[in-house]
């Protein structure tokens, strides 16, 4: 099925095989890790439904060009959005797969087009800051706060205000 479910325990998660992260941070603190045009980025994992590679899109018509199309998982109609074009950034080259972030909005499915996923991490408070007054107008409207990650920064995205397209 090609398939990577996640796990949500309070003290583990899980993404796969071998890359489990433990952490004591609440699991409201834990996201997961992905990179949108070589910028990284992290959704909560609590939003996050499933993780999923490449998958057979078809397109809407008529609908903005940030909605790719839509996409069949497990029986459910799974509207996919392009993140990259959210965010006012050129395509993902055609030779990259990409993977797809499966979150939940009322009661909806949604699928975000990443470019890579990474690890689940836990990302307490005291890491966290405001969202520099230099982000791109784009990103500031996506993006709940910035966090400091070793030597990167992350971008922590609003799934809401991700998936709030033309409101």
């Amino acid at each position: 099925m090609g398939a990577r479910t996640m796990q949500r325990q309070d003290t583990l998660a899980t993404l796969a095989p071998g890359r489990v992260v433990a952490t004591e941070a609440s699991a409201a603190e834990v996201y997961l890790t992905l990179t949108v045009a070589d910028t990284l980025c992290g959704v909560p994992v609590l939003a996050v439904r499933d993780v999923l590679t490449a998958q057979a899109i078809t397109r809407i018509p008529l609908a903005p060009p940030e909605v790719a199309g839509s996409l069949n998982l497990r029986g459910r109609i799974v509207t996919a959005v392009h993140l990259r074009s959210r965010l006012g950034l050129a395509p993902r080259p055609a030779a990259e797969a990409g993977m797809n972030v499966v979150v939940e909005r009322e009661g909806e499915l949604y699928s975000l087009l990443v470019d890579a996923v990474g690890d689940v991490v836990p990302l307490p408070p005291e890491g966290r800051a405001a969202k520099p007054p230099t982000l791109d107008p784009l990103w500031r409207e996506v993006a709940a706060d910035v966090h400091r990650l070793e030597d990167r920064l992350v971008i922590l995205l609003d799934v809401e205000r991700a998936l709030a397209i033309g409101a």
